[in-house]
């Protein structure tokens, strides 16, 4: 295989040794040598080298979303899309076009919506939602994924009546003068409704995934670490349908699977391990949820919610069940991945890791949301990362205060904290929670801002752009163990690099960010189509 010369650049390479380049030399998906403009063509520009002109554009490392759900991102492909949403109104109005589309009896599935972004109206009542789709179910995942809303036709296709059983953990939403659900599910409820939506068809979910992987490599990302089994049918076809797109198909985008933990077993049965795969994709850490969101109160507190003060939130498992997942895992040699919003549910995991010796692979923390002086002290440790999403400051604030008081601010979101005591932290989306693009969450953790507003939250908290950039870059190779072969532009490492139309570190106000665009892809040494 011919060699090809990425040159003319401004290459940030994160790499001590040589942080800065003009050009970097890829052979057979690797990098094979690095340095000056001159010195790389004089060495390696013989005939039948390709050579690609980066015209002074600024690269770095290929970027690395290091928690989302690209089943989630596919569905925003297949079905309705209610993110950015700023009106019950408008909420209402995509509801109605989307329900013109769909026979009666077939079901209306959509996500993304957030109340707190109206700037008029509220959650619409099930009175509201039969009236702009009377002839078909609806299901609409809130943003966060914990809260749910239906509509007449779904709880009847469900077969709700007021004395079913409610899964634990969920409740459904009664009217305090009618007692008749207001067509808000919250949590595990979701599961009366869920079982009796029809699965998409394999082709289907392949098709959206397909659209997802493109989307993400053409926003920059060269890898993602991605949660889907419980979305795309379980641990089988999840597995199948990803070495079909990118082992047999040939997309570019590297995939680190987090798996549920009720698929512990289908994994031992398999043969499959953390790491199990290739270069492309690869089984990664074991999910596990402890506690729920700031924004139905469900996330797990050691105080009280400032805005409700008999409410803590909830733990999602017990001490001991979670230790029962947490043994298992361990039993298979698998690190575990944990869902921890509030500073209990912190408290509680970094428990149960405690009485467990390490494995190979690093437990990852997954958000952090909030912490506690000691809780980050507890952090520090070369095993554990903290997976973090600075874009949750656009969907989280100013709301978020008044759930938790501005006495904690200080240690929500936490990542300059987090960061200058030495906690390893990996940068991602969490989409569809918040968008894909990685720009957006850089934007994000060096301003602590929604884009187009004035007001910063928690200042004290920004972090530096190189930080940021090490987040989506180093911080996501540490949290697959992958250091040796991402995250920085290094001799012998995946040629994996993502060129910006601006220089990052040199742009004077932050918000030119949200004017810059991903001009390559390069994944393997190849720039990527999309």
């Amino acid at each position: 295989m011919s060699k090809t010369i990425y040159t003319n650049g401004l290459i940030y390479t994160l790499d001590s040794n040589q942080p800065l380049v003009e050009s970097v030399v890829v052979e057979n998906g690797r990098i094979i040598d690095l340095g000056t403009h001159l010195e790389m063509t004089l060495q390696w520009g013989r005939a039948g080298s390709i050579i690609v002109d980066l015209q002074r554009k600024m690269v770095t490392p290929g970027l690395i979303d290091s928690h989302l759900h690209m089943s989630g991102v596919a569905f925003n492909f297949l079905d309705l899309d209610l993110t950015g949403v700023k009106s019950k109104a408008d909420m209402l109005d995509k509801i109605k076009q989307k329900a013109n589309t769909v026979d009666p009896g077939k079901w209306l599935i959509g996500m993304g919506w957030d109340e707190n972004l109206f700037t008029e109206g509220s959650i619409p009542t099930i009175e509201e939602l039969d009236f702009v789709a009377p002839h078909c179910p609806i299901y609409l995942k809130r943003v966060c994924h914990h809260a749910f809303l239906v509509n007449s036709k779904a709880l009847e296709m469900s077969h709700y009546h007021p004395s079913i059983d409610v899964p634990k953990g969920g409740s459904v939403v009664l009217d305090s003068h009618s007692k008749k659900p207001t067509g808000l599910l919250l949590e595990s409820a979701s599961q009366l409704v869920t079982k009796h939506i029809p699965e998409k068809t394999y082709e289907e979910l392949k098709n959206g995934l397909r659209q997802a992987m493109k989307f993400a490599v053409k926003k920059g990302l060269t890898s993602v670490h991605t949660n889907d089994p419980a979305y795309l049918g379980g641990l089988e076809q999840t597995y199948k349908m990803y070495d079909e797109l990118l082992n047999q198909e040939q997309n570019g985008l590297r995939s680190n699977l987090l798996i549920d933990y009720p698929f512990l077993p289908d994994l031992k049965e398999k043969g499959m391990f953390a790491g199990f795969g290739n270069e492309k994709l690869q089984i990664g850490a074991i999910k596990i949820f402890a506690d729920g969101a700031f924004g139905r109160r469900t996330a797990l507190l050691s105080e009280p919610y400032s805005d409700n003060p008999s409410q803590y939130g909830e733990a999602m498992q017990t001490q001991d069940v979670l230790y029962s997942i947490v043994k298992e895992a361990r039993e298979l040699s698998f690190p575990i991945a944990v869902h921890t919003i509030g500073d209990k549910a912190l408290e509680d995991v970094l428990d149960i890791l405690d009485q467990f010796p390490k494995v190979n692979y690093r437990d990852r923390i997954i958000h952090a949301s909030l912490v506690r002086e000691d809780l980050i002290q507890r952090l520090v440790d070369p095993s554990i990362v903290a997976d973090i999403q600075p874009r949750f400051v656009v969907g989280d604030y100013p709301w978020v205060i008044e759930r938790i008081g501005k006495k904690r601010e200080a240690y929500l979101y936490a990542w300059k904290s987090l960061l200058a005591n030495g906690v390893i932290c990996a940068g991602g989306s969490d989409a569809p929670v918040e968008p894909v693009d990685p720009l957006l969450g850089i934007h994000a953790a060096v301003t602590r801002k929604t884009p187009g507003k004035l007001e910063t939250w928690n200042e004290g908290q920004k972090i530096s752009m190189l930080e940021a950039v090490k987040t989506f870059t180093i911080g996501g190779a540490y949290a697959t163990n992958e250091e040796a072969t991402k995250g920085t532009i290094s001799r012998g490492k995946l040629a994996d690099m993502t060129v910006y139309s601006k220089n990052l570190f040199s742009i004077e106000n932050p918000d030119e960010l949200l004017e810059t665009n991903i001009e390559m892809t390069i994944i393997d040494g190849e720039i990527q189509e999309v």
